[in-house]
Formats: structure tokens, sequence, C-alpha cells
């Protein structure tokens, strides 16, 4: 794709060539070669299932219609555009367009038989419900790139321990792989999710009641033909709809594909603090600028340009799940216009994994710093001391060892003094000598 400074959007300028996978399913071009694509089943179809009255169809013929349909290009796509703009409807373009060439290749005798017993909204169904599977899956490769590196660093780094935090004071601590490992884990029930969602369509005519395939079939059951059909496409027929496909699996796709986003977008936050704080160290790229003045500066800004995309993917996201399952009585044309954005929340979606892969692999841990943390706050082995203490039926552990830490410097000499003077079995006793902030972990290196 060309990059035009003249873009009105990033997805068609900035960003165009982090996302030239996602443009492609879901560009204009796509949709229109989808419903190409599905008029032309359609008619070979209606020619092979023998509807009312249909005629026979040739084996030559049938490779005469096939190859048009796979010679779809960029002209057809033109011409077809071209169409649309005088008849101001998308879909009856594609059928004119079809008509069109079948005058000038001697298959005029078919041409009744376009678009036999559909209304438009047939035809889009299937065609965003192709498009969304598509989108949804590329999307996916996306996102599991990222979930592997997030694995990759939580074997990684499972055994460095370091200071946790809750509500952002010092706390038990914990071992960097594992706090990477709740990510993974959090990620991969999404994906999964995720794919599960079926896409939808219909197939049932201008109001949903199969009235026309009712007509050119009447001792055949439309609603067999319609998913017959339909099933060719390996997309699940919604059998009773209005005269659109209420695209309430959109919805799902867009909730689910939000919750994905705000699992990374936990991951940025947390990894910008853990940068802001020392925890982890930004490898510098080379020619890279981290700021127009301050020539020392290596900014988090992959994940801050994430937060940024996930933002706005999930603002539509949003809009997409609330508006598109309503719909005035039979229908309304304000789904039209919303469905065709859909493809901007995926785009602005991988851009966000892309620039999250992207900032881990710049991070490394700053062992120095984390060491430093836990070497200063032995007050967090309190937790261990009053447990050990409660088990050895001391009265008031947890009360004794908020007088020796709360707000107070705890040392390790303070912290050794203390639990030389507990009257605890020598077992207990000599666990707790043993123990430093640096080993207290649980089993935190250990959780897969």
């Amino acid at each position: 794709m060309k990059n035009s400074i003249n873009n009105l959007s990033p997805l068609d300028g900035r960003y165009s060539n982090k996302i030239s996978e996602i443009t492609q399913l879901f560009n204009e071009k796509a949709l229109i070669q989808k419903r190409f694509i599905i008029e032309i089943e359609w008619l070979l179809f209606v020619l092979n299932e023998s509807f009312y009255k249909t005629i026979k169809i040739s084996k030559t013929d049938v490779k005469k219609i096939n190859k048009f349909k796979n010679d779809f290009d960029q002209s057809y796509a033109r011409k077809i555009k071209s169409i649309e703009n005088k008849t101001n409807h998308d879909v009856k373009a594609v059928e004119y367009f079809i008509n069109d060439h079948f005058k000038k290749n001697r298959l005029e005798k078919f041409i009744p038989y376009v678009h036999l017993g559909l209304t438009s909204e047939d035809v889009n169904s299937l065609s965003y419900a192709l498009m969304i599977r598509e989108i949804k899956d590329e999307t996916i490769i996306s996102i599991n790139a990222l979930n592997k590196q997030i694995k990759s660093l939580a074997s990684k780094y499972k055994k460095i321990s370091f200071l946790a935090r809750t509500h952002g004071q010092p706390a038990s601590p914990s071992s960097l792989g594992k706090e990477i490992l709740v990510f993974n884990k959090r990620l991969q029930r999404q994906i999964d999710q995720l794919k599960s969602i079926n896409p939808m369509a219909k197939w049932g005519g201008a109001t949903g009641n199969y009235h026309t395939i009712l007509l050119a079939n009447q001792k055949r059951d439309p609603v067999n033909i319609a998913t017959k059909f339909i099933k060719k496409f390996k997309v699940k027929h919604n059998v009773v709809t209005t005269q659109i496909e209420p695209h309430d699996w959109i919805a799902e796709t867009c909730h689910a594909l939000i919750r994905v986003n705000n699992i990374v977008n936990d991951l940025n936050n947390d990894m910008w603090m853990y940068i802001a704080n020392d925890i982890f160290i930004l490898k510098p790229i080379k020619n890279e600028v981290g700021s127009s003045t301050m020539p020392h500066k290596v900014n988090p800004i992959d994940f801050e340009n994430s937060e940024g995309n996930i933002g706005l993917a999930n603002s539509m996201l949003n809009f997409f799940a609330e508006k598109l399952p309503i719909s005035r009585m039979q229908r309304d044309l304000s789904d039209s216009t919303t469905l065709r954005n859909i493809g901007a929340a995926f785009g602005y979606s991988v851009i966000s994994y892309k620039s999250t892969l992207k900032g881990l692999n710049k991070i490394t841990p700053n062992n120095n710093k984390i060491n430093e943390e836990l070497d200063n706050n032995w007050a967090v082995l309190s937790e261990a001391v009053q447990t050990i203490m409660r088990l050895e039926n001391i009265e008031n552990a947890y009360e004794q060892l908020k007088n020796l830490t709360r707000g107070k410097n705890l040392n390790q000499e303070k912290y050794l003094e203390f639990i030389d003077g507990l009257d605890i079995s020598p077992k207990n006793k000599q666990y707790l000598i043993k123990l430093t902030p640096r080993n207290y972990i649980g089993i935190a290196a250990k959780l897969k």
C-alpha cells in the first residue's frame, strides 16, 4: 500500500505497513469481492439445485463462470464501484456487473438467475461473516505472537525474585517470571473464547421469511436449501431473523476482543511502572531519539503507543457491540455504515499487540535495583514470621509484628534480633533465620 501523507487515518498512513494483512482483509475491495463471489456461488447453486424453471448449465459454462469468479482483481472492483456510483446501491452494482459480463460472453441465458430470491442483506450478511472470521483469525496470529513472547519471558525470569507491591507499597516478594506468567494465562483464556465464536449469516430474504426461495422451490424446505448453501462457506446459518442478521455474534466477538485488549493494556501499565521504578531497563536502540532536548532519555514509547491504540480500538469495539444488535423493526440502515468500520478496530488492536511485543523485546531486568529493593525491605518477612508464631500458639503474633514493622525501618540486624528472642521450635527458628527477602517467594518460580 502506498503511504501518503494526505491520508486522514494513521491506519492508512503512519501505521499502514504494520497492518497490511488486516487492510487487505477488510478494505472495500475485499467487501466487493466477497459479494461478487457469493453472488456467483449462489447462481451456480440455483442452477445445480434445479430451482423452478431454471435451465440446465453445461460443464463448459460452469467452467467459464468459475473462471470469471476466480479472475477477480482490482479492475473488477473499480468497475463495480463505478456502477455503484450511479446506482447508489452496492450489492445491486455487483449484480449489474455480472449481468454485463454475461451479455458480453454469451452467458445471457443465466442473467435471470443472478441474485434470484435474495435481498442485499443476505449477501452482506454472509460477506461480513466471512470477512470478520478472516480478520479475527489474522488478529489471533498477532495475539499469539505476543503471548508466545510473554510466556518466554515468564520462563526466562521465573527465578528472579523482586519486591512485589500492593497498593504501591512493599509486599511479599514474587518473581518477575510469575508476574508475567499471569498475563500469559489470562490472554490464553480469552484467545480460546475468541476462537470459539462462530460467524453467522442469514439467507431468508426481504423480511427473513424465505418468501422467494419457497416460491422457487415449492416442494422443498426453504430453510434446508438456505442452510445447505450457507454451509458451503463454513458459516452457521441463523434461521430466524428479520431482514438482517441481528449481529449478536459480532457483539460477542467485539466483547471478547475488548477483554484481550484490556489484558494487554494491563500489561502495558505494569511494564510502564516497572520501567519507571527501574525494575526493568530499556535497551537503547541505535539511531532512536528519546527526546528532542534530553539526549539521555530512553522512553517506554512502545507500551504507551499500545495503550493509546487500545483506547481507540476499545472505544470502537464498545460502540459496535452496543449498536449493532439494535435495529428498528425489520431493519434500518444504521448498521450498514457501522459494519464498514469494524476493520479499523481490529487494525488499532493489531498495532497495539505489535507495539507491546516490540516493547517486551527491549526490556531487561535491572538486577542491581531489584536486589537493592529486596535488601532494604526486611519488613516484608513479617508475614512469614507471624505465621510461624501463630502455628506455635504465640498470642498476639500479628500485633507484635505490627509494632515491630509498621512505619518503621526494619533491617536485617533488627530482624535477626527479633527472631533470636522468639520462643519457638529450633526448626522453625532456623527456617526464619535463613529466610531473606530474596528467597521468600513461595512457589512463584514453580508455577506454570
